[in-house]
Formats: structure tokens, sequence, C-alpha cells
């Protein structure tokens, strides 16, 4: 056992890196899934799924973690992850045969942990494509659905679960779940559940897990602290990296339309008519957001919303619509961001700026996917000029700048009161007097007396308190995400390392 000592607390050990992988297009093109040491069966089954050639990161991490190496890899969003994860804990599961249990459930034995719910549902999805005839083999662990469904599905003996933290954190501490077996720990965008303030729910899921393990982590970035608190989880892990993670993809054409805040939406409907394409429209604000996908329904565009404080079913509606093309603009804000793996999508607009360049570029994420060409339009307004050329600076891009047509349509404002019509007297003070606490758009106007306007949390983003389409300051923006944090190894199968070195007695 270790002494804590000064020198350990003021100098920690760094993180130890067994080798380092840098995938390119070039070597992973060079490759099909039929290369990997995986079973004829799992190749038939991802050749049937229409998976040929794996990307970088694929290419990159499904060898070593095939071998039982630790990996942290860091990656662009869209890049294919979850295949390189899930190819190698499939794997690893048919190898373990599933003995009969005459009454007794099958133990745990893979984990994976993600921020939101949605992008779970995705991970989930994606296994049962590949595993088509192990349904009950997974099981959903999340907030935002029904806990006893979900503990009756992990009374039948899952041997995956795949979860967000603050759920699967309560099931542990009402013992609604065993995780003494597991065998492989996959921890998927990083950086996001230390944003969401996951850190302590994950420390303690991590503790309620073997030693023996291997894990698997993922972020889109990997600076000096979160390097120091994964360094805990990982032991001599294989670095996969892909390029710069912090930069939008080469694939996305970078547009500025400058515009005044209330031709927004005409310049919004003006390239819906012009151009072709499924739109993903970003909204800081959950008002917003909602205000915009009337509108647009009101021209005549078919519109999905998800927000969150839309229900999980509304949001699971919103994105199968958006999905399958019924509907071709979904109005989001940050909720969609990150993980929402919907492909094909031609255009991403920011219609107001985002907080920060890496939720700018985890936005345009959505477009330009799988090496197809997309487009990304943020709109600014003269005032925010300075907060776009920042984003240049900060991420080594550059946009192609457009003045938006002076003679675009304006949103109708409150119109003056006639005091000449019928209506006047006592109805028309009073009706100042309701249109004083409101906003141009209808929205209620939180700088007024007794408006109830929630606390405002300050991000510290471009423009501080610039005004967003719902008529509130940036800080406004709340996490949506799927779950909310809160505050002996017998049986263990054999042969979940291979030979050659990565077999570490831990």
């Amino acid at each position: 056992m270790s002494t804590l000592t000064l020198d350990s607390i003021l100098n920690p050990e760094p993180l130890q890196i067994s080798r380092n992988i840098t995938a390119t297009d070039e070597t992973s093109s060079s490759i099909t899934f039929n290369d990997f040491q995986i079973s004829e069966s799992l190749k038939a089954r991802l050749f049937a799924a229409g998976f040929i050639t794996p990307t970088p990161v694929q290419a990159g991490a499904i060898p070593p973690a095939l071998e039982g190496d630790d990996i942290l890899a860091t990656a662009s969003t869209g890049t294919g992850k979850t295949l390189s994860f899930l190819i190698p804990m499939i794997e690893r599961l048919e190898e373990i045969s599933v003995p009969s249990t005459r009454g007794k459930k099958t133990p745990v034995l893979s984990l994976i942990l993600l921020p939101t719910r949605e992008l779970a549902m995705q991970v989930l999805e994606s296994f049962h494509k590949i595993c088509p005839t192990l349904k009950t083999d997974a099981v959903l662990v999340c907030g935002g659905l029904s806990e006893n469904t979900q503990i009756e599905q992990i009374g039948r003996g899952p041997r995956l679960i795949v979860a967000t933290p603050g759920r699967l954190e309560d099931f542990l501490r009402r013992k609604a779940i065993n995780l003494k077996d597991v065998d492989m720990l996959v921890l998927d965008e990083v950086d996001r559940m230390l944003d969401m303030g996951f850190l302590p729910a994950i420390k303690r899921i991590v503790a309620a897990l073997p030693k023996d393990r291997q894990t698997m982590c993922y972020s889109a970035t990997l600076d000096a602290n979160i390097r120091e608190i994964v360094k805990d989880y990982v032991q001599n892990p294989v670095r996969v990296e892909i390029g710069i993670t912090s930069h939008p993809v080469d694939s996305v054409e970078l547009r500025v339309y400058t515009v005044m805040q209330d031709q927004k939406l005409s310049q919004l409907d003006k390239m819906l008519n012009e151009e072709e394409g499924t739109y993903l429209v970003f909204s800081r604000t959950k008002h917003g957001a909602d205000r915009i996908g009337r509108k647009l329904e009101k021209l005549g565009h078919e519109v999905e919303i998800i927000h969150g404080d839309r229900s999980q079913s509304q949001r699971t509606a919103a994105l199968k619509s958006f999905a399958t093309g019924r509907s071709r603009v979904l109005v989001a804000t940050d909720v969609a961001a990150r993980g929402i793996d919907i492909s094909n999508i031609a255009h991403v607009v920011n219609y107001d700026l985002p907080n920060g360049s890496d939720d700018f570029v985890h936005r345009i994420g959505r477009t330009g996917r799988a090496g197809k060409k997309g487009i990304a339009s943020t709109f600014i307004t003269p005032l925010e000029k300075g907060d776009a050329r920042k984003l240049e600076r900060e991420l080594k891009i550059k946009f192609a700048w457009n003045e938006a047509d002076k003679n675009l349509a304006k949103e109708e404002r409150n119109k003056p009161i006639d005091f000449s019509k019928p209506v006047g007297g006592i109805d028309a003070l009073m009706q100042m007097e309701t249109r004083s606490w409101k906003n141009a758009d209808g929205s209620v106007n939180e700088n007024a007396p007794n408006a109830n306007a929630a606390p405002q949390r300050s991000r510290g983003g471009f423009g501080g308190s610039r005004s967003g389409s719902g008529g509130r300051p940036s800080g406004g923006r709340s996490s949506s995400s799927g779950s909310r944090p809160h505050g002996g190894n017998a049986g263990r199968p054999a042969g979940r390392r291979s030979s050659g070195g990565s077999n570490r007695g831990r």
C-alpha cells in the first residue's frame, strides 16, 4: 500500500500511456472489418448491417481492445465511436458461454456509461442491430423511463447494462443491481459527463466494479483535468487519437449570416425554400425553440421540437419523425448537440450563437458525418460580429461571411394600442399592463416585477448577457440531460484477457 506524502499530493503521478495510435483515413481505408480478429458470425452480422470499412477511430481502437488493453480515445463526434467499443464488447460476450443457471440470473459482465438517455438509447439500438437475437441480453438504465420496468428487466439477468450515471447510482444505492462481475467498462463522452456534474456518481459506480477489468474511455477533448481523472480508471492505456479533436470537420462548409434579430426567422425561411435537405436548428433557450418551431409551422414547414421540458416519449417521437424524413426541420436546444446520431443531416443552423467553442463544434458535428458533406450556418446580429471572429481565432477556422437581405420580412412585434377603437378605458389599461410584462415575442419579461424569473447561471460564454431568441440572457440555458447526478469477485468468467502481455494482474 502506497504512503500518501506531501510530495505525492503536490506532484501526482502522471497518466502512463503504453503506446500511442494516431489513426487516419488512409490507414482505415486499407482494411475491412473482416481483417479484425473477431468471429465469423460477428463478421457476417456486421456485413449484413452494412458495416464494411472501419472509420479511423474503429481501426485504431478495436485491435488493442480485442487484445484486452485499456483504451483512452479522443475523436470528433460522428466518427464511429460506438462500434469501436461495441465490437470488442460483443466479441468478449460471445466468447463467454452462458451456463444454465436454473433459477439464478446471469451476472452483469459489461457496463456502458453515457451522459444522456438519447445517446444511451442509440447505443442500445446499435447493439440490437448487430445482435438481433439478444434482445434481453442488454438493458437500458436511465432517467425519464419507468423504474419498475428497468428493475424488472435487470432481474432477468442481462449481461450488458447501458446507463446514465444518475439512475444507475440510484439503483446501486438501493441494491437493485449488482456490478461485482463487470468485466468491461466503457465511459463515453467523459468530458460531457464531467460538465454535467456526474463525477461523484461515476466515482461511486466505479468503486463498485472489480479492479481487474478492461476500461475504455472516450472524450472529445483530453485536457489536463480529464487526464487526471481518467488515470484512476485506466491502467497503461493505448492512446488513440484522431487528428484535432476540438475542431470542425473539413466536410462541413461554415457560413455566417449577419442578420437583425427580428429577421432571423425570415432568413431561415428563405434558406428552407431555396436549399434542399434536412435542417437541425439550434436555439439557446427552450422557449426560443418552441417559438421558432411554431412560427416555422405557420410558414408551412414540417417541424419537430426537442428540449429538456419535453417528455421522453415526445423527444423520442420527435427524433424518429426527423430521422425518418417525416419532418424536415428539428428545432432543438443543446440537449441534441451531443450524442444524437442521425445520418444525412444536410444543414445545421445556429439560430443563436452557442455559449462556447466546444458547444459550437458539437452542434455542427451533427452534419458532415461519415464522409458526407454538410453546411453549418450561424446567425449573428451586427453586435455579435466580435463573438464570431473569436470563434474563428479559437478554432482556427474561416467562415464564409454573408450579409442577409435588408428587405427580409420582420417578425411582428406588439402594435400600439389604438384608443380610438371600441376597446378602451379599463380594458386598454389592462392590455397595456399585461403587455408591459411580456417581451415582443409574447414571453414573460423576466425583468418585470413578480414575473417569476428563474435564477440565471452565467456560463462566461460569448457575449456574456447577450439576448437569445427567447429574449433571455444566454446564461439561462438549463441542462437537459437524460438523468440527474445524485449527490469479492467470485465467479468471474475466465479467459477475459488474451496472452501477449495484456493480461494484467490488477
